[in-house]
C-alpha cells in the first residue's frame, strides 16, 4: 500500500504520472470557471429579464439564457462522469452580480443599457475563457471542446448585443 509520500514520490518521479495529474487539475480547473463564467451570465440576463424592453431583445436574451443553461448542464455533466467537484460560484457574488445589474438600470434608455452591460459581461467571459486556453494547454478534448463552444457563445452574444446598443 503507498502512503501519502510514497505516492507523491511516485507521482513526481514518474513523468506519464505527473502529466495525467496535471491535465486532470488543469481541466478541472478550466470546468470550475466554464460553470462559473455560465453562472455570471444567467444571473446578468435574470437581472433584467424583469426590465420593460423591446420584444426582439427579450426574445434574445432568452435564447442566451438557455444557451448558457446547456453549457452549464454539460459542464455538470462532465464532473459528475469524472467523478469530479468543481468550485461554482459563491451565493454572496451571486446577489452582488444581481444588485449590481439591477442598480446599474436606473434611468435612461434601458435596452442600450443592457446590451451594453451584456456586452460588458460577455467580453470579460471571453477574456476568462482565452486566458484559460493560453494558461492551461493541458486539459482534456473534452473540456477544452466545451471551453470553445463557450467563446463562441460569447462572441455570438456580443454581436448579437451591438444592434441594441
Amino acid at each position: 500500500m503507498l502512503t501519502g509520500k510514497k505516492c507523491v514520490r511516485m507521482i513526481l518521479t514518474n513523468p506519464a504520472i505527473l502529466a495525467a495529474v496535471i491535465k486532470m487539475k488543469e481541466s478541472k480547473d478550466i470546468l470550475s470557471s466554464i460553470l462559473k463564467t455560465t453562472q455570471m451570465g444567467q444571473i446578468g440576463i435574470r437581472s433584467v429579464l424583469d426590465t420593460t424592453m423591446r420584444p426582439t431583445l427579450r426574445k434574445a436574451l432568452e435564447s442566451q439564457l438557455q444557451e448558457y443553461d446547456t453549457i452549464e448542464s454539460e459542464a455538470h455533466s462532465i464532473a459528475s462522469s469524472r467523478g469530479w467537484e468543481v468550485a461554482e460560484l459563491d451565493p454572496v457574488v451571486r446577489k452582488m452580480a444581481d444588485m449590481t445589474t439591477r442598480m446599474k438600470l436606473t434611468g435612461g434608455n434601458s435596452d442600450s443599457k443592457i446590451a451594453g452591460m451584456m456586452i460588458q459581461g460577455n467580453t470579460r467571459g471571453m477574456i476568462k475563457g482565452l486566458k484559460n486556453l493560453h494558461q492551461f494547454n493541458k486539459q482534456d478534448l473534452q473540456v477544452r471542446t466545451l471551453s470553445q463552444r463557450l467563446l463562441d457563445c460569447e462572441n455570438a452574444n456580443i454581436r448579437q448585443m451591438q444592434g441594441f446598443l
